[in-house]
């Protein structure tokens, strides 16, 4: 059984494991830890937000995908990915990995994100959303022209991984859609 941890697996530019550090010291100087974001869509294909919690060491109170974490050392990324949307959002829902990105970003608070996110969509139903309140403030359904819309006025309110990750998965969503 993989134990919970306080540490993040660091990780080369190929998504090979080199060390762990704990979480705050790799988000305090840029050390590259893999990640995992998901992105959950329901039947009209509006996609499921959350607001992080205001109480978040960073971008707290901002707008971002469905869920996203780091899995323990040791943990497949996939189990991590599953593990945390039922910690987080309440939610058990099957999820495939669709692609993966790198990203940078500072914050004003003099934090860090350098991670090599894997991303994971999935559709939900009709199941019942029980969010942490203390990961997640608020939730909403948003089509992507929505979202698009209200970014191209207010990208203050969401996430720096989720202004990178929205047209990627977009593009993934379009490529991979019938016609």
């Amino acid at each position: 059984m993989i134990q919970a941890s306080p540490d993040v697996i660091l990780v080369n530019e190929q998504d090979e494991p080199i060390g762990t550090m704990e979480k705050m010291a790799a988000h305090q100087s840029p050390h590259l830890h893999r990640a995992f974001s998901i992105f959950l869509f329901d039947k009209q294909q509006r996609m499921l937000l959350q607001q992080r919690a205001h109480s978040k060491y960073h971008s707290a109170g901002l707008w971002t995908n469905t869920c996203c974490s780091h899995p323990y050392p040791g943990e497949p990324v996939a189990d991590a990915a599953a593990r945390r949307l039922k910690e987080e959002m309440g939610i058990s829902v099957p999820v495939e990995k669709a692609f993966h990105f790198t990203y940078q970003a500072s914050f004003d608070n003099g934090l860090y994100e350098y991670e090599f996110d894997h991303v994971f969509i999935g559709e939900i139903d009709d199941a019942t959303i029980e969010p942490d309140p203390a990961e997640v403030a608020a939730y909403t359904f948003r089509s992507i022209e929505e979202i698009n819309a209200d970014m191209a006025t207010s990208a203050h309110k969401y996430t720096e991984w989720f202004k990178i990750a929205l047209p990627l998965v977009a593009q993934h969503l379009k490529a991979n859609t019938p016609a």
